[in-house]
């Protein structure tokens, strides 16, 4: 477990965190340092706590509408998969309806050409 120290609306704060992770917990405490900053210039000195509580709910209602999108891109992806397995069942059905009718036609040409490379019955050659 590591220490840092980090600043939030002006106050130190002593943090433990995971070791690696100092750097992140740095970036998020001056992130949120930053939003009490630009509520502060928004409203003025309404009060430290007052300030903190709206950073927090900005945060918050961010954090809420990320696992929205999160969740309908989630569902678009599920359709979209959904949709490529619906269209590879039907390329492997098309790709088997092709043979057949490949395997059909070669087969009916050989007939064709065992039929008329056969000696003729009367003696009458066609060609």
């Amino acid at each position: 477990m590591s220490h840092i120290n980090v600043v939030i609306n002006g106050r130190q704060y002593r943090m433990a965190c995971e070791a690696g992770q100092e750097n992140r917990l740095l970036r998020l405490a001056e992130s949120l340092e930053a939003r009490i900053a630009g509520l502060r210039g928004k409203f003025g000195e309404i009060g430290d706590q007052r300030l903190t509580v709206m950073a927090a709910l900005t945060v918050a209602d961010e954090l809420v509408d990320a696992g929205q999108r999160i969740r309908g891109l989630e569902e678009e992806l599920n359709a979209l998969r959904d949709v490529r397995v619906v269209a590879a069942d039907r390329a492997r059905a098309t790709q088997s309806a092709v043979a057949n009718a490949l395997n059909s036609a070669s087969d009916r040409i050989e007939k064709m050409t065992q039929a008329l490379n056969r000696p003729p019955r009367n003696g009458i050659a066609i060609g």
